[in-house]
């Protein structure tokens, strides 16, 4: 960690934890006339719910703003504090708060985009290696959520030997936090119920 003291550290953290709560998603669709999207599909705010309810370019919409917030806030600390560490871990207070926003009644997405985001501006080689990881497994198999399950738990095995060792426990912690938010999808998944999504190019 930097010199920074606690009483810095903590507005940092609970800044984005703010920043991370703000459901992009839900907001475009509502804007965009398509209601509710927590009434709609799976209920979840993030790009794939969009996607089935409304169309491609609000899911694209959702999926940028939703990593853009948390690579943006993990770029700004580590650019003003030069905290490599610190960044990593205010990434995943956005994720928290994408995941648990006090704006929902802490009922929000499951944080994989917004956790993508966080890794190209801390680790850009190790998110190369994990994007690349989601898009075979998304393409191949249609299924979102494996998708994310096979490539997000990379990003901590790679930070051992790529990156400063010192945010392996972040990004660990990333990876655990995106399996809590997807477990009733492993449980469709053992059932084989899990739904797919449907790709065009």
């Amino acid at each position: 960690m930097t010199t920074l003291t606690v009483f810095t550290i903590a507005p940092i953290l609970m800044g984005g934890y703010l920043v991370g709560s703000i459901p992009f998603g839900l907001i475009l669709c509502f804007l965009c006339g398509f209601g509710d999207i927590r009434e709609i599909g799976s209920g979840n705010i993030g790009a794939t719910n969009v996607l089935r309810a409304s169309n491609k370019i609000l899911a694209l919409l959702t999926l940028v703003f939703d990593a853009g917030k948390g690579g943006l806030c993990a770029f700004l600390v580590l650019y003003y504090t030069h905290d490599p560490t610190l960044s990593v871990w205010v990434g995943l207070t956005v994720t928290i708060g994408h995941n648990f926003p006090v704006w929902l009644g802490f009922r929000g997405g499951k944080g994989v985009a917004t956790t993508f985001g966080v890794l190209t501006f801390t680790a850009p080689y190790i998110a190369l290696v994990v994007i690349g990881v989601w898009m075979v497994t998304i393409w191949v198999s249609r299924v979102s959520s494996l998708a994310a399950l096979v490539a997000l738990p990379i990003a901590p095995i790679l930070s051992i030997f790529l990156t400063n060792k010192s945010i392996f426990f972040p990004f660990l912690t990333l990876t655990l936090l995106a399996y809590v938010r997807h477990k009733d999808n492993i449980k469709r998944l053992a059932k084989r119920k899990e739904p797919k999504i449907v790709l065009k190019l």
